[in-house]
């Protein structure tokens, strides 16, 4: 592990986990798990939520500012710079999730599915949607309950409420304190 890495709450690691410079493995109210091999790279993000762990298999790359939120990644799958995995999500293995694509929440990708570089994955089994396709993604993503899955309220909550709640949630490491070695 990088001496930048941060790692709080129910952390485990596999043999031969590599953390680098700069991720964060945060497992405040749900736990995460790092396979064997498996390489976390500087700047991404890997978050346990109640009631969907971060599950990370064997032989994975997570790459830099990747974000890994309440998602299982199943073994020697690809998660390159800037992939998003949402609440829920599953990428199955020998997935590819390309530059900046974005697995939405509650979705499958299955076994050996390519996700290109900026596209977006929805639904279960996950349809693949292009950039220029928001339209039609949104009816698929629409049902996948975001604000729900995600924060616990129904679609339409106001951002102020959202937000009061996100603060006050946060605002349990106002006295969190450094352990040293």
């Amino acid at each position: 592990m990088a001496p930048s890495a941060v790692l709080c709450g129910a952390v485990v690691l596999g043999e031969r986990a590599r953390v680098l410079h700069g991720a964060v493995l945060t497992a405040e109210d749900g736990e995460v798990r790092i396979g064997a091999d498996t390489v976390v790279m500087e700047g991404a993000l890997i978050r346990g939520r109640a009631g969907f762990p971060a599950h990370v298999g064997d032989a994975v790359l997570v790459g830099p500012h990747a974000h890994v939120n309440g998602a299982r990644v199943e073994d020697e799958v690809f998660v390159a710079t800037g992939a998003s995995l949402f609440p829920g999500s599953v990428a199955e293995t020998g997935t590819e999730l390309r530059i900046n694509s974005v697995l939405q929440v509650n979705s499958r990708l299955p076994q050996g599915t390519v996700l290109p570089i900026g596209w977006i994955a929805a639904g279960d089994p996950a349809e693949l949607f292009s950039p220029d396709r928001h339209d039609e993604l949104w009816e698929v993503q629409r049902g996948l309950d975001f604000p729900g899955t995600v924060y616990n309220v129904p679609r339409g909550t106001s951002m102020r409420e959202l937000m009061k709640r996100q603060a006050e949630y946060y605002g349990t490491h106002q006295h969190d304190r450094i352990i040293e070695d």
